[in-house]
Formats: structure tokens, sequence, C-alpha cells
């Protein structure tokens, strides 16, 4: 890498690096974050030829089966599909785009070196030059060729331990002694034994492996007495766990987070899989098994009103797993029936989740979702998760002027069970660096005041916390160590569906050896809390508040004994700005999100009252222009909290509107409402629908055909869970995109139409744009192929296409009955004219279908001709799925 970016810079310098390509040679590089450095930093083509031949040792020896050329081909293909998904996540589309983008940041390395190698890349953190870079190697090469290892083969090379903890290997702050005294302080309530692990895992002498762990407490204030520090249950509301879903982790392991967390007054959070109903209720006992914290994800899988009503903070997820730029996925043999039906999807079919920018792609987008946050719960506070990068502070105070009322910074560590293990060890920094970076800005801006500022990132104690609080955090999230303490033994196998303790899996076979209790988690942040009142008597401080952003309080540890750590310097860190005593430095001023000039608050909510209270029939007229934006969403909560997810009998609350709609029209709106919209509407319509109906045309009287005009804006029906839609226009770009169960009729899209779709049915009398399909993985859709090109325009990478005509009747008669619906409805000239020459245009309809929905669909076709139903035919379904992919292979 130092011979590239050198090399690559100097040509650079000297203006002649157009001209020549550069090949590298390296028996060092061998996984896919090595690739992705080197083209990032210059290098046109690489030959790994050690990986090649360690392939070739390995086929030698047996332990791999196929030949050399096959072995190298797979090798081949998983690292440029490795390289390919760090370019995607990163939004970069060609490597021409991507060589020499330096989309990097340096951690450690000192300036001189990162100057002269690495021009221009960012870099924060002091540390080793050439010199220990040098030793390094040297020490590396003594190691494997030593004369007392050569005769032992077996031996002659370390074990490495970055992946999986070995015994003799890379430093782990989870290994099996702290993990031990860890489950055995939680299970016997003994604080001692907590102090026993506390120490182990602050040991500075073992601890270099976080920025944390370089720092010590210079105490600059007159101790107090622990009996004047703000009582425990004062800290522990400020505590959290970790966004893990209902999906990623077993029904057990999530049920008893959310119990403890409930049980101290702290919050738990649902992750992006959605939640089960039945956990809104309270427990005979008093437990309650709902997750204060519902994430949103921007708005997918199961977000339905409900859900959000039932919610006192909603998260919108902007990083994946602490992973920058990140998306997870949750395959195919973890989609359960049960999570299946609380994500509103298909078991057996995989579901992923791209990268945040294909759903967010400005601050203007993310404030928008702040505000329909913010009015499908009035009462929740929203909180927006960042991820730690270079930059971080900037995006921060955009997120706080777009009224976010949390802003939360995620360290880089985590992220296990969702993320590639390159992304795991190589992606994001750590939470001392964003953390900081963040306050400082905020505080320069003025906006700290206005916004709670949460971390989370690996915290194991009480120690971790007070570091936090001192570069600025107000709140905390615990993830891994919570999990710890009801059992998991750090086996790494998250993805899989095999961990052997019943945490990261859904196999119920291994459910059941879950030993997990609340108690166990609830005595771990009590011990937590009680280390850190210790620390903050010791520093003189009596509460949280007092304490955030006090980073004089921190050093670097002097005389470090670590031969790579000398060199460190966080200054960077320990900046104060020098903004003057007016300036809050924690959070003390609500965020006014504008709501009490909504057209809700104005005039639905009381015109709707009377459907609200006792379900009567309201019938609703008004005008409606752009600055109205989610009309309808706080009285659809409102209906919610009321009537729930069931909501009331079509058409009881009828609300027409005459004009230009504003963004997120009937965002998150429940059954029982409907919309009609007599003129065109800006982007989000029907956003996260949640069972309401929407009927759009242009006004009446107009003299353009309405099927060549746009009527709606982009990104309509985003994430909607259910309802129907008739719209007499075309739609903009990405048309139903995540739709799960909304029913939609149409005229025209734009490009990316049924993106990411994973259920529900869109109907199509007109021309889409390209692109349509793209990662569709449930639902159907239908197309009038009025120009014979829509099968151009398809992304096939995903779905199957069929002539309607080649269908069965029932479904012919399907769509045609949708139709007449539509022009019910709408008085679609289009709608009529397919109507009166039915028989001419059904050649002319296409059905798209996805693969993996469709052998599901066939997989319960067949378990019901066996007389299985319900429950029962799902779980058979699911298992038969499973079956035909272990046959062929697949996912």
């Amino acid at each position: 890498l130092l011979a590239m970016g050198g090399l690559h810079h100097h040509l650079v310098r000297s203006g002649t690096r157009t001209k020549v390509s550069i090949a590298l040679e390296t028996g060092e590089a061998r996984e896919v974050h090595h690739f992705s450095v080197l083209i990032g930093f210059g290098a046109d083509a690489i030959n790994p030829y050690m990986a090649f031949d360690s392939l070739h040792q390995m086929i030698t020896e047996q332990m791999l089966e196929m030949d050399h050329k096959e072995a190298v081909y797979n090798y081949l293909k998983g690292s440029i599909k490795g390289v390919v998904k760090t370019m995607a996540k990163m939004g970069i589309s060609t490597v021409a785009s991507y060589r020499g983008a330096q989309i990097f940041e340096a951690i450690g390395l000192s300036t001189d070196m990162v100057n002269r190698y690495f021009t221009g890349t960012a870099g924060r953190i002091e540390g080793v030059g050439m010199d220990q870079l040098a030793e390094e190697t040297l020490r590396r090469h003594r190691k494997a060729f030593a004369e007392h290892r050569i005769a032992d083969a077996e031996k002659a090379l370390d074990a490495g331990g970055m992946y999986q903890w070995r015994h003799d290997g890379e430093y782990h702050l989870f290994n099996p002694k702290t993990i031990h005294l860890l489950q055995k302080a939680v299970r016997t309530g003994n604080f001692e034994t907590f102090r026993e692990y506390s120490r182990m895992v602050n040991d500075h002498s073992k601890s270099f492996c976080t920025l944390r762990g370089l720092m010590r407490f210079k105490n600059k204030r007159k101790a107090v007495s622990i009996d004047e520090v703000e009582p425990l249950e004062a800290i522990l509301r400020r505590f959290k766990t970790g966004a893990m879903s209902y999906g990623s982790i077993s029904k057990e392991a999530h049920e008893t987070l959310a119990i403890a967390m409930n049980r101290i007054g702290g919050k738990s959070n649902t992750g992006e899989g959605g939640e089960d109903p039945e956990r809104f209720k309270p427990l005979p006992n008093g437990d309650s098994k709902r997750s204060s914290i519902k994430q949103v994800a921007s708005g997918r899988f199961g977000v339905t009103s409900e859900y959000l009503v039932n919610s006192d903070e909603l998260q919108i997820k902007i990083s994946q797993g602490a992973k920058p730029g990140e998306g997870g996925e949750l395959p195919g043999s973890k989609v359960y029936p049960w999570i299946a039906k609380v994500r509103h999807s298909t078991p057996g079919v995989g579901l992923v989740s791209p990268p945040p920018h294909h759903d967010i792609y400005s601050i203007e987008d993310l404030a928008e979702l702040i505000h329909d946050l913010k009015n499908a719960n009035r009462n929740a506070r929203i909180n927006v998760k960042l991820v730690a990068e270079v930059g971080v502070g900037t995006i921060a105070a955009g997120v706080a002027k777009a009224h976010a009322d949390v802003i939360l910074i995620s360290g880089h560590d985590g992220g296990t069970g969702a993320s590639p293990a390159s992304s795991i060890y190589n992606a994001g920094v750590p939470w001392e660096l964003g953390l900081a970076e963040t306050n400082q800005i905020l505080l320069l801006n003025d906006l700290r005041s206005r916004v709670v500022l949460e971390t989370d990132g690996q915290l194991k104690t009480g120690r971790d916390v007070a570091i936090a609080v001192l570069l600025g955090a107000e709140e905390f999230g615990f993830a891994t160590a919570p999990l710890v303490t009801m059992g998991c033994l750090m086996m790494r196998v998250c993805q899989k569906n095999t961990c052997p303790v019943g945490v990261a899996t859904q196999d119920p076979r291994l459910r059941k050896n879950f030993t997990g209790d609340p108690d166990h988690v609830v005595n771990f942040m009590r011990f937590v809390a009680m280390e850190l009142r210790e620390i903050m008597a010791e520093l003189g401080f009596r509460t949280i508040n007092e304490m955030v952003g006090h980073v004089e309080t921190l050093d670097t540890i002097e005389a470090i004994d670590h031969w790579k750590a000398a060199g460190v310097d966080l200054t960077s860190i320990f900046h104060k700005p020098d903004v003057g005593k007016d300036i809050g430095t924690y959070c003390q001023i609500p965020q006014d999100h504008g709501l009490g000039q909504s057209l809700d608050v104005t005039h639905l909510l009381t015109l709707c009252k009377p459907a609200i209270e006792r379900g009567r029939k309201v019938d609703v007229e008004l005008p409606i222009n752009s600055i109205n934006r989610v009309v309808g969403t706080i009285t659809g909560s409102a209906l919610t909290r009321v009537h729930g997810a069931k909501g009331l009998p079509e058409d009881t609350v009828h609300l027409k509107f005459t004009g230009s709609a504003g963004q997120s029209f009937a965002a998150f709106t429940p059954p029982g409402m409907t919309f009609e919209l007599e003129g065109d509407a800006n982007d989000y319509v029907g956003k996260g629908l949640s069972g309401a109906k929407l009927i759009i045309y242009p006004p009446r009287g107009s003299k353009f055909k309405a099927e060549e005009q746009t009527l709606i804006g982009n990104v309509a029906f985003y994430g909607a869970t259910r309802g129907n839609a008739f719209i007499n226009g075309i739609a903009g770009e990405r048309f139903c995109v995540r739709n799960s169960g909304v029913r939609a009729v149409v005229e025209g899209v734009g490009d990316h139409g049924c993106e990411y779709m994973t259920g529900g049915e869109v109907i199509v009398l007109g021309l889409t744009g390209r692109n349509f399909a793209a990662g569709m993985s449930g639902g159907v859709a239908y197309v009038l192929d009025l120009d014979g090109k829509f099968q151009s325009r398809l992304n096939r990478d995903m779905v199957n296409v069929y002539r309607l005509i080649e269908c069965e009747e029932s479904e012919m008669e399907g769509v045609k009955a949708r139709i007449h619906q539509h022009v019910a409805y709408t008085q679609s000239a289009r709608g009529r004219e397919v109507l009166d020459n039915w028989n001419d245009l059904l050649p002319k309809f296409v059905k798209v279908l996805p693969r993996d929905y469709e052998r599901m669909l066939n997989a319960f076709k067949r378990v019901e001709e066996q007389g299985l139903s319900g429950d029962e035919a799902a779980m058979a379904a699911f298992e038969e799925n499973l079956r035909d992919l272990s046959r062929v292979g697949g996912n």
C-alpha cells in the first residue's frame, strides 16, 4: 500500500499519472479491504499471487475439494463482489471513479507519512510512522522464519485471531475470561465480580485496541461524596440497548432486553424488523415487552401507524450496524413465518436493506422524514442515528437544524450479525472521534442545547460511559454486552442461524437453549451505573448534565508501554471550543417541530372528532396547497390510538381536498380513512400507508390527457404496508419502492418503479421508466406494455415475466375488476379505454413476479393441497422452501 500510494501520488505531482497504468504484484493483499484500499489509492491491476499459491497448497493438502482453476475463479468472484459492494455503499458506480478516490480515513498514522504517501487523506490522530511500520514488518518476518519454527511446519505461522478469538492471538476485550466474569457477576448479582471484569476490560496494558484505552482521568475538581451524586435511577434512564432487529436475534433475546430496560426506566430498541403488536400489551406481573424505541430505517419493514404510536422514541437509521453506508441483509433461511408476519413480507424470501443513499438523498429528505414521524407520533422524540466518520459533525449540525430531538453517534464496533467481515473491521471510526467532533461542531454553531447527544459502540464498563460523557454524550447505548449477559459466547456466527445459545437464531431447536433473564441485563446496567457514580464522585461531578463535555478532565496516558502507541496524539479529541458561558453544553431547549400550523391541528382533528371518539362517519371538504405537508397523519395517529391497527370501517372518514398537496400526503394513515384529491401532489404520497384509501385525479374539466401528465411526485407509497390507491395520471420515480401491502393502480411511472417491493400489487396502465422491479422480492406487478418495449426497461435480476393472457382466468378477472374500481373512483379515460377494448389489450398486459416469491407461492399451494392451513401451512411451506434451496445450492 505504501508503494502504491507513494508511486501514485509521485506521478500525480509530476503530472504524468494519466499516461500510465499501475499493475501491482503482491503476496500481501488477500482480503476485500486490501483490494479496495489498493484500488482506492491508484492500482489499475492487482496480482495477489500468494493467495493463488495458498489455494494450490490447500488443494494439495486436501483442505479443498476442487481444481485450482475453480478455486481461483471462486476466490476472484468473491473478492470482486466485495470490492463492488464497497464501491456501491459509497455511491460510486464505476472503477474509473473509485480508482484513486481515497474514500478512507487514516487512524493512528503520522501526518508526515500520510502527506507523502496518502496525500489528501483525512487523519485526525497522530501515530506510527515509517520506522514503526518497518519494525512491524521485520517482527512479522522473524516470527515466520525463526529457525526453531521451521522444523515444526504445523506451528510455523501465527494463528492471528482477528476474526475469531485465539489463545495466543490478537487481544479481544470480550474473551473467555471477561465473558465468564461478566456472566458470573450478573447472574450472582455480585458487584465485586463485576469490578474484576471491569478492571480486566479497562486494563490499560491490554486495552490499547480502543482510543479510550489510551486515555486517563485527570482530576481538576474537588472530589465529592458519592451520596451527593445523582441517584442510580436517574442515570439508568439514560441507558438504552442497541438496534438489534427481531429476526437478527431471537424472540426470547429481543423480549428479554425489552423487559429489562422497561424495569429500569431505560429504553430498548426494536431495530428495523418491526414488533409484534402483542408486545404492546403489559404482562400480568406488570412487566412490558414493548420496546420504547421504534427504529424506522427511513420507513421500511413493518412500519405502520400502530407501530409508530406505540413508541417513546422513533429512530431514523442512517447507518447499518454501525457501518457507514452499509446495507444489511436477512437471508431467506432466517425469514421464518413469524418474522415475515412482523415485517410484512413473505416467509423464506430474503430481505435486503440497501445503503441509505437509496432512501434519503439529502438533508431536506431527512428533514421531511423527521417531520413525518413527528406527525405520526407527537409524543415521541425523533432520533437520527449517524455513524462516526470524518465530517459527521457537519452532518449532525444539519440534522439538528432539521429538528431531530436526539442524535446518535454510533462507533465502528458492532454490526456483527448484519455486516460483511470486511466492513466489521474496516468501516467507520471509533465513537470517541465521531462524538468529540460532533460535540465540538454543535457547540460552535450554538446547536448543542437543542439536541440530546447519544453514543454507542462496544460500551462495556462505567469507565467507558464516563469518557463518553466527558466527550459530550448524555445518553448511552449497549448492545453486545447485554447479549453476553444473556448467554452470548461470541461465536461470531450471527448470520448463519446456528447460534448455539439461542441468542442470534430463529431456529426453534436452538432457541430452546436460551438461558437469558431480564434480571441479568438489569444487573449489568446497574453495575455500570454504580461504577459511573464512583467515577463522577472522584472527578467532582454531581450530575450527568454537569459533567457533559468537560474534556479538560481527560488526558493521554503518560509513558504508554507499547512500542507502536508512543506517537499517539489525541489533541483533536480533547479540543474544547471557546464558545463562552451563554452557549448550552447539553440539551436544554426542545425542538420546535412546527406542528401547530398543520392542517390537521387547525382543522382535521376537530372535524374528525366524532369518528375518532365514537366511530361515526365524517365527510370533510377542504382546499389544500403545497405548504400543507403530511396532511391526515396526525388525525390518523389519533384514530389508531383509539381503534388500534384495525382502524374503522371503510370510508368512515372521507376527506376531499382540492388543490396541490404538499409532501407526504396521507403518510402512515390507517384503515377507515379515504383521501380524495382533486389536483396533484408532491413527493412521498402515501408514505408508510397503513390501510387508508387514496384517490387522486386531475381537476374536473382539465383539457390535458391525464394519462400523459405527471400527477404525483417521486417515491409514492414508500414502505406502505396496507391500503388501496387509484391514481389517474403518471407517478414520478421509485413508485411503490419497498411497498409491502398496498394495492395500487396508476397510469404510468418513472424510473425504478416497484424497487425493493416485498408485497402488494401494482397495476400500471401505461409506460414505465427504466430499471423497473430492481431488487423486487415480493408482490406482483401488471404492466400494460403499449409500446412493446417494457422488457427492455425491466430489471430481470430477481423477477420472472409472464403474459397475463396465459395466467388463470381468475387472475385476469381480478386485474379487470381493479381497473373497474379505478374508473369508478377517478373517471379515468385510460381505464375506460382499457375496459372497452379488453380483449384487444389483454395480450399486451405482462405480469412481473419475483422468483423467490413465486417459489414460496408454489410451496404454499402444495402444502394447502395437503390440507394444511394458517400458521401450520406457512411453516410447512417455509421448510419445503429451505429443502428446495439446499438442493440447488441457493441462499
